[in-house]
C-alpha cells in the first residue's frame, strides 16, 4: 500500500513537472536554440549597459534632489521619517558606488560571457543596498517606490529569460520579508510600523506577475521569430544551393533546355540550345526567335506541337527538321510539357530538345544496308533456292548430281536464308519496335503448332519432348504467331546446345493474373557468366553443335515477350541443366 500511495502522489506531481518543462522550458540540444541563447546573451549584455546608464542618471536625479532639499527643504520630504530623510543621500551613493562596480564588470569577459549574473549582481546590489543599510539602521524599509522603478525598467530594457527577472524580485522580497521578520524589525513609519500588509503584498505581488508574464510573452515571441528567421536563412541557403545546382545543370546540359510562351517566343534557353540552333550566346535565341514557326522547315510542325500540348499536356519525341542561323537543316527531337498557374491557366512550355541528326544519318545508312542486304544477298539466295527445288522436282534420271547433294544445298540456302530473315526482323524490331496482331488465343493450340512443326528435328536429335500444358488455362491477348516463334526458339535452343537424346518439358501455369511458361532440359546448363549476357543482339553460346547462328534467336524472343507486356529469363547451371521461363498478361474482358 504504501508504494502505491506514493506512486499516487507521485503521480501529480510528475504531471506538473512535464508542464513545467513543456510550458517553460526550450528544448536544449536543438542547434536553432543553441543559436537563439547566444543571441539572448548579446541582446541581455547590450541591454544591460543600457540599463545601468538609466539607473545611474535616474539615482543622480534622486541624490540632486536629497542634496537640494539639504539646503532647500522641500514640503514633500518632511513627511518622511527623520531617520530616511538624513540617511537617503548616503543610500544614493553606496547604490551609485555599486552601479560603478558594475559598470567596470560589464566591460570584462565575465561580463560580456555571463551577462545574466552581472544582470542578477546589478539588481540585488541596487535593491539590496538600501535594504542592508536599514538592517543595520535597525528597522524595515519597504521600498514601494524602488522597487516598482526597478522591476519596470528591467522588464521594459531587457525582456528576455523571465527567470532572471524572477530571481531578482524573490531575492529581494525574500531578505525584506525573511530578515525583517527574524530580526523583529518595523518600519520606521508610525502610522504603518508592520512590514508587510494585504495591500502592499498585493501590488507587490501582482507588480511582479505582470512583469514576469511580459517578460515571458516577449521573450516567446522573441523566440519564435528568430526561429522562424533562421529557418527561412537555412530554407534560403538551401534554396541558393538547390539554384546553383539547377544552374549548373542548365548551363552544362548536352541537351537544350528551353521555356516557350504559347504565342511563339522563348522565354529562357541554355547554352546547349544556343549550340543546336547555331548561336553562340543563350540571350540570342530569347532575342531573335519572336516566331518559333518559322524555325521549322515544315511550317505546320509548330501548330501540330501546340496542338498535342493542348490535347495531352506534353509531347515526347516530337522530332522535326529545322533550319540553323546558317541556313542548314538539322533534325531536332522535343520533350515538353505544359506548365500552368494553380488557376490551370497556360503559362509557358518547358522541356528539353535533343539533336538528333547524327542519329537520322545513321538510321538512313542503316536503311541503305538493309536494303543492299535485301536486294544484294537475300535475292540471290531466293534465285538459288528456285532452281535448286525446280531441279529437285524433277525425274530423279534427268538429274546429273545426286539428290542427296541437293537437298544439302537446299538446307545450306535455307540457313542463309533464314539468317538475313532474321537479321533483318532484328534491326526493325531494335528501331521500330515488335509489331503485334493481338487476339485471344489459347495458349495449348501455340504449344502444340510448335511441337508438331519442330518434330524432325527432334527426332534428329532422338530429342523427348513431354508438353505439360493444360487445356483449360485461362486465355491470353498475344500474337498466336510471335508466341509460336517463342516456343520454336526456346526449344531450337535447347536442341543446339545439348547433346542428343535430350529431354524437353515444356509447361505453363497461372501466377496471378498471369500465365508462366516454362521450357526445360536436362542438359549440360549454362553458367551464370553466360546467362547474364544470353538474351543480348548477336550473343552466341559456346555449346553450339553443326549451326551457323547470329545469336538473334532469344533476342527476337525477348523483344517479343516484352511487346506482349511480360518478362522472359532462365534459371540454370554447369551440368544441371536449362529452365527458360516467360510470362504473358492473362486477356481480359476489356482487352483487345
Amino acid at each position: 500500500m504504501g508504494k502505491v500511495a506514493r506512486m499516487l502522489m507521485a503521480t501529480p506531481f510528475i504531471t506538473v513537472q512535464r508542464w513545467w518543462r513543456k510550458t517553460f522550458s526550450a528544448p536544449t540540444t536543438d542547434e536553432i536554440t543553441t543559436l537563439y541563447k547566444a543571441w539572448r546573451n548579446r541582446f541581455l549584455w547590450q541591454r544591460l549597459r543600457l540599463w545601468l546608464w538609466l539607473v545611474l542618471i535616474c539615482l543622480l536625479s534622486f541624490t540632486l534632489r536629497d542634496i537640494y532639499g539639504f539646503f532647500f527643504p522641500l514640503k514633500e520630504l518632511e513627511r518622511l521619517p527623520e531617520i530616511l530623510r538624513a540617511k537617503s543621500l548616503v543610500i544614493n551613493i553606496a547604490m551609485l558606488v555599486s552601479l560603478i562596480i558594475c559598470f567596470a564588470l560589464h566591460k570584462t569577459k565575465l561580463g560580456r560571457h555571463h551577462p545574466d549574473l552581472l544582470f542578477l549582481g546589478s539588481s540585488w546590489s541596487i535593491s539590496l543596498a538600501s535594504q542592508l543599510f536599514a538592517t543595520i539602521r535597525g528597522f524595515a524599509l519597504p521600498d514601494t517606490i524602488g522597487w516598482s522603478l526597478l522591476f519596470l525598467s528591467q522588464a521594459i530594457l531587457m525582456p528576455v529569460c523571465w527567470t532572471l527577472h524572477l530571481l531578482t524580485q524573490v531575492g529581494v522580497l525574500v531578505y525584506y520579508f525573511g530578515v525583517n521578520t527574524a530580526l523583529g524589525l518595523k518600519t520606521p513609519i508610525p502610522e504603518h510600523p508592520e512590514i508587510y500588509n494585504v495591500t502592499f503584498i498585493l501590488y507587490i505581488s501582482w507588480f511582479c506577475i505582470i512583469c514576469d508574464i511580459g517578460v515571458y510573452l516577449y521573450d516567446r515571441l522573441q523566440r519564435s521569430e528568430f526561429y522562424a528567421r533562421q529557418e527561412l536563412e537555412s530554407a534560403y541557403q538551401k534554396l541558393k544551393v538547390a539554384e546553383t545546382k539547377y544552374r549548373s545543370i542548365f548551363e552544362n546540359a548536352v541537351e537544350g533546355i528551353f521555356q516557350s510562351s504559347p504565342d511563339g517566343r522563348y522565354i529562357t534557353a541554355n547554352p546547349a540550345l544556343a549550340r543546336i540552333y547555331g548561336y553562340s550566346l543563350a540571350q540570342e535565341v530569347t532575342a531573335n526567335f519572336t516566331d518559333i514557326e518559322q524555325l521549322y522547315v515544315d511550317p505546320n510542325r509548330r501548330a501540330e506541337f501546340v496542338r498535342l500540348m493542348e490535347k495531352y499536356g506534353s509531347v515526347s519525341e516530337f522530332e522535326s527538321q529545322i533550319y540553323r542561323r546558317d541556313g542548314s537543316i538539322v533534325w531536332i527531337s522535343e520533350k515538353a510539357y505544359v506548365v500552368c498557374d494553380e488557376q490551370g491557366k497556360l503559362l509557358y512550355y518547358e522541356g528539353l530538345i535533343e539533336d538528333i541528326t547524327q542519329r537520322k544519318q545513321t538510321e538512313e545508312e542503316l536503311r541503305v544496308f538493309f536494303h543492299a542486304v535485301s536486294h544484294d544477298l537475300r535475292n540471290p539466295v531466293l534465285g538459288t533456292l528456285m532452281v535448286l527445288k525446280n531441279l529437285l522436282s524433277r525425274p530423279e534420271e534427268n538429274i546429273s548430281i545426286s539428290r542427296s547433294i541437293l537437298e544439302r544445298m537446299i538446307q545450306s540456302s535455307d540457313r542463309q536464308l533464314n539468317l538475313i530473315n532474321s537479321l533483318m526482323e532484328a534491326h526493325v524490331s531494335e528501331v521500330q519496335g515488335v509489331i503485334l496482331q493481338r487476339q485471344t488465343v489459347q495458349l495449348l493450340a501455340v504449344v502444340e503448332a510448335a511441337i508438331a512443326d519442330l518434330e524432325p528435328l527432334l527426332t534428329q536429335n532422338q530429342a523427348k519432348l513431354t508438353n505439360l500444358v493444360s487445356a483449360d488455362l485461362p486465355l491470353v491477348n498475344a500474337d498466336p504467331t510471335q508466341l509460336w516463334r517463342v516456343f520454336s526458339n526456346l526449344i531450337v535452343n535447347a536442341l543446339k546446345h545439348n547433346p542428343p537424346g535430350l529431354l524437353l518439358t515444356i509447361n505453363a501455369t497461372r501466377k496471378d493474373d498471369k500465365i508462366y511458361c516454362t521450357v526445360s532440359d536436362n542438359g549440360v546448363g549454362i553458367s551464370q557468366q553466360q546467362s547474364d549476357r544470353l538474351f543480348e543482339l548477336y550473343f552466341r553460346g559456346a555449346n553450339i553443335r553443326n549451326s551457323i547462328s547470329l545469336g538473334l534467336g532469344l533476342y527476337l524472343s525477348k523483344q517479343i515477350i516484352h511487346a506482349h507486356g511480360g518478362e522472359i529469363g532462365v534459371n540454370s547451371a554447369l551440368d544441371a541443366g536449362a529452365t527458360f521461363w516467360f510470362t504473358l498478361p492473362i486477356s481480359s474482358p476489356f482487352t483487345g
